[in-house]
C-alpha cells in the first residue's frame, strides 16, 4: 500500500494542513499506518502536483502561512478505485524484537526480557489512547447505535483493528515474560 493511500483516508476526515495531517496521523492511522511528517510533506506534494489533492493557503499573523490541503475530484475516484482492488497483499510482518526472541536461548537473556517489557508497555499505552479515541467516536452511543447512525464508519472499524493488534501485543508479551521468568527459574533451580 502506498502513503498516498493512507493520506487519501486521512483526508476523508476534512481539509488539513500537512502539519495536521503528520499530527493527525497518530491519531487517526497510526493503528494501522505509520509515517513521518517529512514523507507526509513529499507525498502532498506528489499528489498535488498529480491532481489528486487541492492546497488553499491560509494567511496567519506571526506565524508562516499554511497550506490547507482537500481531495479533489480526481483525489476521490483515486479512492475509489483502490478500495476497488480486489487483490490485497497480506500483512507483511517483520518485526526485529520476535527475531531476539526466536534466539533468546543462546542470546542476551536480560536485554531480550528488557524488549519484551518495552513492548508491553507501549503496547499498554498504545491501548489506552485507543480506547479514549473510541469513547471520542461513539460519544455515548454503543457501538450498534454509532455502527447504525454515523455518516462515517471507516475510521471505527480500523480503530477496531488497532484495539485488537494492541491487546494482541499486550497479552503475548505479558505471556512471553511469564514464561521467560519461569524458565530462569527452573534453570536456577536446576543449577543450584
Amino acid at each position: 500500500m502506498a502513503l498516498r493511500n493512507a493520506v487519501m483516508a486521512a483526508l476523508l476526515e476534512g481539509e488539513a494542513s500537512g502539519y495536521d495531517l503528520a499530527k493527525g496521523f497518530e491519531a487517526s492511522v497510526a493503528n494501522f499506518w505509520m509515517a513521518t511528517p517529512q514523507q507526509i510533506y513529499r507525498e502532498l506534494e506528489r499528489m498535488e502536483s498529480e491532481g489528486l489533492v487541492a492546497a488553499q493557503v491560509v494567511q496567519q499573523e506571526r506565524r508562516p502561512n499554511k497550506r490547507l490541503f482537500s481531495l479533489t475530484e480526481a483525489g476521490l475516484e483515486a479512492v475509489r478505485a483502490y478500495t476497488a482492488e480486489t487483490s490485497s497483499k497480506p500483512m507483511a510482518l517483520r518485526d526485529e524484537l520476535l527475531v531476539k526472541v526466536q534466539c533468546v536461548d543462546v542470546g542476551d537473556l536480560d536485554a531480550v526480557r528488557a524488549g519484551v517489557t518495552e513492548r508491553v508497555e507501549r503496547a499498554a499505552a498504545k491501548l489506552a489512547r485507543f480506547e479514549r479515541m473510541q469513547e471520542r467516536l461513539l460519544g455515548g452511543r454503543t457501538e450498534d447505535e454509532f455502527l447504525a447512525t454515523a455518516d462515517r464508519v471507516g475510521p471505527y472499524l480500523t480503530l477496531l483493528g488497532g484495539l485488537t493488534l494492541e491487546r494482541a501485543n499486550l497479552q503475548w508479551g505479558e505471556t512471553v515474560l511469564k514464561r521467560l521468568d519461569q524458565r530462569a527459574a527452573a534453570l536456577g533451580a536446576t543449577q543450584g
